[in-house]
C-alpha cells in the first residue's frame, strides 16, 4: 500500500509542472506590461526599466521560468505581490482557510441532497418523486452561481433580512454562500447516487434481503448504498476540487476574502504573481484530494486493499513432474 502511495505522490510531480508551465505561458503572453501599470502613462522608459529589473520581469522566456520554478521547489516562495509588497505564499495561507471552509461545507450540501435525491430518484423509478428530484437537480445545475447568489442576497438578505449579505466570520455567513456552491454540484451527485443505485438494487443479492424479511431501509441503505459509494466518493472528492477552483464568482459575490476573490482582484491589477500562485495552490490541493480519495477507496472496498497487500498467493508450477511414478 506504501508502494502505491508513493508512485501517486510521484505521479502529482509532472501534473503541477504541467500546471504551472500552462499558467506561466498565459501570464508571460498576456499583452499589457505590469511595470508600466503600476508607474502609470507618464513613466519615462528609465523607470519601467528599473521597475522591470526590481520584478523580475527581465530576461527570456526560459530563465523567468526555471527562476520561477526554482523559488518554488527549494523554498516554496510563490513570490512577491505587486500590490502589497507581501509574499504571496502569505497571502495564500491567511486566505486559505475561508476557501477551504468554504469548499467543505459545499461538498458536504451537495453529497447530502445529492445521495437523499438520487436515492429517492432510484427507489422511486418513473414516479412523481423521481421527476420532482431531477427536475430539481437540473434547476440547480442550470443557474449560473453569480446569479443566483445575487438573487440570494435579494431575498434572504434585503427583503426578509434573515442573513448577512457578506463576509464569512460566524455561521450566519456562511449559509447563503454554501448554499449558492454547493447546489451547483448537487445534480451531478444525484444523477451519479441514481444510476448505481439503479444497477445495484437489480442485483441478486438485494432480491434475497428483501426475502428474508429485511426492512426497506435497511436493505436500501446498508446493501444498496454502501455497494454504490464507489462511483459517488469520486463524484463527491472531484467537487470538492471544483469547489476549490470554482469559488471565485461566489467569493466575490458575498465579499469572502478567500483564494478566489484574491486572484479575481489580482487580475484586475495586474499582479501575476498573485494570479499564478492562487492557480498551483488550487491545482495543489484538488491533486492532493484525488489522492485521498483513491486511498479511501481501499478502507471501503476489501477487494482494492487485497490488490496491494503484501501476502501474494504463489501459483503452483504449469509443469510440475509427480513424483515416485514408475
Amino acid at each position: 500500500m506504501l508502494r502505491y502511495v508513493g508512485k501517486r505522490i510521484l505521479m502529482l510531480i509532472p501534473v503541477m509542472l504541467g500546471v504551472s508551465l500552462i499558467v506561466f505561458c498565459m501570464i508571460y503572453f498576456t499583452p499589457g506590461d505590469p511595470a508600466e501599470y503600476m508607474l502609470g502613462v507618464d513613466a519615462t522608459p528609465e523607470a519601467v526599466a528599473a521597475m522591470r529589473e526590481q520584478l523580475g520581469l527581465n530576461g527570456t522566456f526560459l530563465e523567468q521560468y526555471i527562476r520561477y520554478i526554482g523559488k518554488i521547489i527549494t523554498r516554496f516562495d510563490f513570490g512577491t505581490s505587486y500590490s502589497t509588497h507581501r509574499s504571496v505564499t502569505t497571502e495564500i495561507l491567511d486566505r486559505f482557510p475561508n476557501t477551504f471552509r468554504l469548499a467543505l461545507l459545499s461538498m458536504v450540501v451537495s453529497a447530502v441532497l445529492g445521495i437523499i435525491l438520487g436515492i429517492i430518484s432510484a427507489t422511486k423509478q418513473y414516479t412523481i418523486f423521481d421527476n420532482m428530484a431531477s427536475a430539481f437537480a437540473l434547476i440547480g445545475t442550470s443557474m449560473p452561481s453569480f446569479w443566483f447568489g445575487l438573487m440570494l442576497i435579494i431575498w434572504f438578505c434585503l427583503k426578509l433580512k434573515w442573513f448577512p449579505p457578506s463576509g464569512f466570520d460566524t455561521p450566519a455567513q456562511w449559509v447563503l454562500p454554501t448554499i449558492c456552491l454547493g447546489l451547483g454540484s448537487t445534480a451531478t451527485v444525484t444523477r451519479q447516487t441514481r444510476s448505481s443505485m439503479l444497477e445495484v438494487i437489480r442485483q441478486d443479492y438485494i432480491v434475497t434481503a428483501r426475502s428474508k424479511g429485511q426492512l426497506e431501509s435497511v436493505v436500501v441503505l446498508k446493501h444498496g448504498l454502501k455497494n454504490a459509494m464507489m462511483p459517488i466518493i469520486t463524484v463527491i472528492g472531484n467537487s470538492f476540487g471544483v469547489h476549490l477552483g470554482g469559488a471565485m464568482l461566489t467569493e466575490t459575490v458575498f465579499s469572502i476574502p478567500g483564494i478566489g476573490k484574491m486572484m479575481v482582484d489580482a487580475i484586475a491589477i495586474k499582479n501575476y504573481p498573485v494570479v499564478q500562485g492562487g492557480v498551483l495552490f488550487i491545482a495543489l490541493c484538488s491533486s492532493v484530494v484525488n489522492l485521498l480519495v483513491d486511498l479511501l477507496y481501499a478502507y471501503i472496498d476489501p477487494r482494492i486493499k487485497a490488490q496491494y497487500s503484501k501476502k501474494k498467493v504463489k501459483k503452483p508450477a504449469a509443469n510440475q513432474k509427480t513424483k515416485g511414478v514408475a
